[in-house]
């Protein structure tokens, strides 16, 4: 374990940094000069990133960070226990919670105590919901309705930290992002996209829904600004692209960015929730057809903030940038 870093300007620390989101910020902070710091549970045998590394094991309750945090001003908190298909845990919400509720604010009574000013809470859009009405997309003033023990713990997590926040001087930036699109994407996301690479046939040509997505680029460029910007304290924001689309549409622009022939049938959705059904697959086609859309005006306008990749660009980078 490292015991010691040179201090010039602000330092921060990322959590989770051989996650999807966090492995990519980490690389990015380091990239762009700022003096960054990584804990992990375990590290990886091919780690090559170059900068402070702690091995913080199972991350819970009883997690001791005070080596971690001598010297941190901003925690970005993007580790969890993560969504997955097919839990076979006999207790889930007991498993999420110990990680992303009681872990969670352990690291952020800690930090608040070691002096940290700033502490970035990677949350979900599950905390305010599955899914949306056509054309009332969701907003950070909804009242919170998670349905699946990922998005309840991740709403324990905020009702805690927030009161962290109230009791101490550090403050607490809550961001919940959509789904998160980018090089080294997995679940649905890259299996659709390897389906079509492979000029595979997807009953998916008639899909009406719009649903909102984030490149990782584009959350990326808006932790960084969270970093530093005086408003983002103590806020919590919705971020996505800003461009909802269709599952077909999306299908359709992939293709395009990949300069392949879309193979998509018009299927009704009326059909595909019937075979869905009958495959025991109704909660994969609720995902892919349903609508879930969110509104970033007050993230938008509070700091200044326009999500610098389109969704194409985006799609470019998901489909042909490998994970850093």
């Amino acid at each position: 374990m490292v015991k010691f870093r040179e201090r010039r300007g602000s330092i921060n620390l990322i959590t989770g940094a051989t996650g999807f989101i966090g492995k990519s910020l980490l690389n990015y902070l380091i990239e762009s000069g700022i003096h960054t710091v990584a804990a992990v549970r375990v590290k990886p045998n091919n780690w090559s990133i170059k900068c402070p590394l702690f091995e913080v094991g199972e991350i819970g309750p009883e997690t001791n960070w005070s080596d971690v945090l001598i010297g941190i001003d901003s925690v970005i908190h993007t580790a969890a226990r993560v969504h997955v298909m097919n839990d076979m845990s006999i207790n889930p919400l007991l498993d999420f919670r110990r990680v992303n509720v009681e872990g969670t604010l352990n690291l952020a009574r800690q930090a608040a105590k070691a002096g940290v000013k700033k502490f970035i809470f990677l949350s979900s859009i599950k905390v305010n919901g599955e899914s949306t009405q056509k054309g009332k997309p969701f907003t950070d003033s909804d009242k919170p309705c998670p349905e699946d023990p990922y998005g309840i713990s991740k709403y324990e997590a905020e009702e805690g930290l927030r009161l962290i926040a109230r009791n101490t001087a550090m403050k607490v930036t809550i961001i919940r992002p959509v789904l998160v699109y980018g090089p080294g994407v997995k679940g649905n996301f890259l299996s659709l996209i390897q389906l079509q690479k492979m000029g595979f046939p997807l009953p998916l040509g008639a899909i009406r829904n719009s649903r909102s997505f984030i490149s990782l680029d584009n959350l990326i460029n808006f932790i960084e600004l969270c970093l530093i910007h005086p408003a983002a304290g103590n806020q919590t924001f919705l971020v996505g692209d800003g461009e909802d689309i269709s599952l077909t549409e999306l299908l359709q622009l992939t293709a395009s960015v990949m300069n392949i022939k879309s193979r998509l049938i018009p299927v009704p959705m009326g059909l595909i929730g019937l075979g869905a059904r009958f495959l025991g697959r109704e909660d994969l086609a609720k995902r892919l057809c349903s609508n879930l859309q969110i509104d970033i005006t007050r993230t938008k306008e509070l700091l200044g903030w326009t999500p610098p990749l389109s969704v194409k660009d985006g799609l470019k980078r998901a489909c042909f940038n490998k994970a850093e």
